[in-house]
């Protein structure tokens, strides 16, 4: 009897311990903050795991910045649904996420999932694509700044003519923050007339396959009458390369893309593509993993080191972490060599022996 009833005053106690943890009744949130005892569990929700960049660059050293900070790391691949990735976001905080890292398919479609992660407590993190929530804590490279350099580079090579734009996913804010940086360095060329759009078009989830497709009727559309084509990543680049190459034009048009994949970069060294602004993923992940040990620790947003602030397309003020990008072309692929991002032997594949300083 006498242990039955321990059993019972120390439940009650507990009940009572739990609901003063919760906080009084005045509306206030709820804070999960962990103290540093606590082990960390960040979740993270990958839009698509099955792009080469995520697993290849960026999980790995926001995985071991996770681990280096005491936390433990677990994730869901949305599988380029966005009605997936908020399920996914449900089901990490279920399974105790003190944190939450969301690369976004639809920036939009994730804004209530967010709302309901940030009432109960739980800081969320929009990486790599930005999410419309003041919240939220917004890291990823500039990408207006990718834009431009884009832009300077098919520019450089090529200062007049028909210009082509092929996109990214429109429900990806960072397809238009590219765009807007690649319209400010070629708005007096077109006002001039010196150059002409002959053609722009999204690309639904970055797919390449969309890319070619899409390059192909603007090709048919303007009799390969094309000079130049401004891609806004190097999956789309290579989309728009196998068009070119249908119709003999693959080395003679320029073309830009981003993120310093090697396919991407073998293509530079043959002269296929012009540019890829390489992002070093792997410094965007480990400030992520970095970012939300502290945030779950309880570092307020706005007392987090080195942030700047971003005022987002929807007039919010961001809290944010805007990493350097980096243009790569022919004259400067050491850098990429260097940095042990890519070995010789794959970027030079099929190259002709000393066409390339880096490929002998």
């Amino acid at each position: 009897m006498f242990n039955r009833k321990l059993v019972a005053v120390l439940a009650l106690l507990a009940l009572v311990l739990v609901v003063a943890a919760c906080g009084d009744d005045d509306g206030e949130e709820t804070t999960t903050t962990a103290t540093a005892g606590d082990e960390i569990v960040v979740g993270v929700s990958w839009n698509n795991y099955n792009e080469e960049r995520w697993a290849k660059w960026d999980e790995p050293d926001m995985k071991a910045a996770i681990e280096a900070g005491g936390g433990r790391y677990i994730s869901a691949d949305a599988g380029s649904s966005a009605e997936q990735q908020i399920a996914d976001v449900e089901n990490l905080i279920s399974q105790g996420a003190d944190v939450v890292i969301i690369l976004a398919q639809d920036g939009t479609a994730i804004k209530p999932a967010v709302a309901a992660a940030l009432e109960q407590g739980i800081p969320v993190i929009a990486y790599d694509r930005l999410i419309e929530d003041p919240g939220a804590l917004y890291i990823t490279f500039d990408n207006v700044e990718v834009g431009r350099m884009q832009a300077r580079a098919i520019f450089e090579a090529m200062p007049e003519g028909n210009y082509v734009f092929i996109k990214g996913n429109s429900a990806d804010a960072n397809a238009d923050f590219l765009r807007g940086g690649q319209q400010e360095i070629l708005q007096a060329a077109l006002d001039s007339g010196a150059i002409v759009n002959v053609g722009e078009m999204y690309t639904d989830n970055w797919d390449p396959a969309v890319a070619q497709t899409n390059m192909e009727q603007i090709l048919t559309q303007n009799n390969n009458e094309v000079d130049a084509v401004v891609a806004s990543n190097d999956g789309t680049a290579g989309g728009v390369i196998t068009a070119l190459a249908a119709q003999g034009l693959a080395g003679i048009v320029p073309v830009s893309g981003q993120d310093g994949d090697a396919a991407a970069l073998n293509r530079i060294a043959l002269g296929t593509q012009t540019v890829s602004v390489w992002k070093d993923a792997r410094e965007l992940g480990k400030k992520a993993g970095e970012a939300a040990i502290l945030l779950a620790r309880g570092t307020a947003l706005a007392d987090l080191p080195g942030i700047v602030m971003f005022m987002s397309p929807g007039g919010n003020n961001m809290v944010s972490y805007l990493l350097t990008p980096i243009p790569i072309t022919k004259g400067n692929l050491q850098v990429v060599i260097d940095a042990g991002w890519i070995e010789v032997a794959t970027l030079c594949q099929g190259v002709t022996a000393g066409t390339v300083d880096v490929c002998g």
